[in-house]
């Protein structure tokens, strides 16, 4: 006879989720891979799960189904891996970068990446590939220019995540209003008042920031010793453009993202053969592992010699531990009993709003992965949203920002781990400047207690956002 199971209690909770921070903090002050330490955390949420009734099968069986969920992101971080290896050693980044340094002024440098990559995540659908392309782009001419590479980091993770977000073509945009069962233009529609004032006050921010950092006190002769470096190793061709604008305008035309970046990076290795001078085996390996670079200079080194799945793999790890550690906490109830356990608080929009984006956040915290998140906070909280009168719409917009937004801001999230890995910044160095993602949480919270955009069940929103 099956047993009975039921929900853990704190104290089994606070073990899983403690003993799981404890053993990262201490692995990763030691040295040891943060692989092992959620490899760890795995075995102290199959203890909790066999003291409340579950087999040690049906615990394995959830492992393998967080695995199975989140496969197509592993899929798509090496697809993405072997396009930024191609288009390097095809001369496509460089160029991007050889026309930037050369076109784009310090002071605006900031505000043009936030801009450049909003334009390619909106257009495309995918943070991850806005900032394996134009992101990685803005990296090398941030360097150029000689500000600091933090910084242009969190301009590039700012575009790429509100692009991802308002575009109807994202995974994570579809995911979250089907999990909280809303049309996916709804939930854009749900979203738009507070991402816009999320996305000024970023730019604003970062136009202050470029007149303060590249406002005069950019080295010419660094510019100038950049595009060098980059025109004597590459053959630096207008044509050069031409495949990303071929990725870009396919991922518009809604194709399928594996096959259509997979198809971009045949187009690095075509370009390094016609162009850069490849010999065709040497081409196509750069798919798998990046040539080193060496121009002199460590810093655009370092961003010329990234790429290749095999740059990959170290992320790939961490993620397929990340997805079996969430598998698990979904199928004990971890979180959903921290849920139960705060909801009791929950008496206005404004706590409603906040514990959203905090169980959104633990997801990924706890999760190791973005779409854990953007699949249990919706089935925690959405009893709540209905019992309070508010609209799903409002649900998937508070799931959006505390799954999605707070995904790049753990180290050992999937997001965190791509996004540190294709941008050559660690997490925590980018964290601070994370604007968009700081700024449109603070404004959901704002109207969930001003109570402005909190749409209610059968009832119109007035002119000015406030329900009826």
């Amino acid at each position: 006879m099956e047993k009975t199971k039921e929900l853990p209690s704190m104290g089994k909770v606070f073990l899983v989720l403690g003993g799981f921070l404890a053993l990262a903090f201490a692995f990763t002050t030691l040295g040891i891979s943060i692989h092992l330490a959620i490899f760890s955390g795995w075995f102290l949420a199959i203890g909790v799960g066999l003291s409340l009734g579950y087999t040690y099968e049906e615990l394995e069986d959830a492992i393998s189904d967080g695995i199975h969920n989140g496969m197509s992101a592993v899929i798509i971080l090496l697809a993405v891996g072997a396009l930024v290896g191609t288009w390097i050693s095809g001369g496509i980044v460089p160029t991007i970068i050889y026309y930037g340094l050369k076109t784009i002024h310090p002071s605006i440098f900031f505000l043009a990446t936030l801009i450049i990559c909003t334009l390619t995540s909106l257009s495309t659908g995918t943070s991850w590939g806005a900032a394996g392309t134009a992101g990685i782009a803005m990296m090398g001419i941030g360097a150029g220019l000689g500000v600091p590479d933090p910084m242009t980091a969190g301009a590039v993770l700012s575009g790429a995540y509100f692009g991802d977000k308002l575009s109807p073509l994202s995974d994570s945009t579809i995911l979250s209003a089907s999990m909280s069962d809303v049309d996916v233009i709804e939930h854009v529609k749900g979203m738009f008042p507070a991402s816009v004032v999320g996305y000024a006050i970023a730019a604003i921010g970062f136009t202050i920031l470029g007149f303060n950092v590249g406002g005069g006190s950019t080295d010419l002769n660094r510019v100038n010793e950049v595009m060098n470096a980059i025109e004597g190793m590459y053959n630096i061709n207008p044509l050069s453009f031409l495949p990303l604008v071929i990725v870009i305008g396919l991922l518009i035309m809604e194709k399928p993202s594996i096959p259509v970046i997979t198809f971009g990076s045949v187009l690095g290795i075509i370009w390094g053969i016609g162009f850069q001078g490849l010999e065709p085996v040497k081409a196509i390996g750069t798919a798998w592992s990046q040539i080193p670079k060496d121009t002199g200079m460590e810093f655009i080194d370092s961003i010329l010699s990234r790429g290749g799945m095999q740059s990959m793999l170290w992320s790939v790890g961490v993620i397929l531990f990340g997805l079996g550690f969430g598998g698990l906490l979904d199928e004990i109830g971890i979180l959903e009993a921290i849920a139960k356990k705060v909801e009791k608080g929950i008496n206005s929009g404004g706590s409603l709003t906040v514990t959203t984006i905090l169980v959104g956040f633990l997801g990924n915290l706890f999760g190791s992965a973005m779409y854990v998140s953007l699949i249990l906070t919706p089935k925690i909280m959405e009893k709540k949203y209905d019992e309070l009168g508010y609209d799903r719409k409002v649900l998937s917009r508070n799931t959006e920002f505390g799954g999605t937004l707070t995904s790049g801001m753990i180290p050992w999230s999937d997001n965190g781990i791509y996004m540190a890995g294709i941008l050559g910044v660690s997490t925590l160095d980018y964290l601070p400047y994370m604007w968009l993602a700081f700024a449109c949480i603070g404004v959901s919270i704002i109207y969930g207690f001003t109570d402005k955009f909190m749409y209610r069940v059968d009832d119109e929103a007035t002119d000015d956002g406030m329900t009826v």
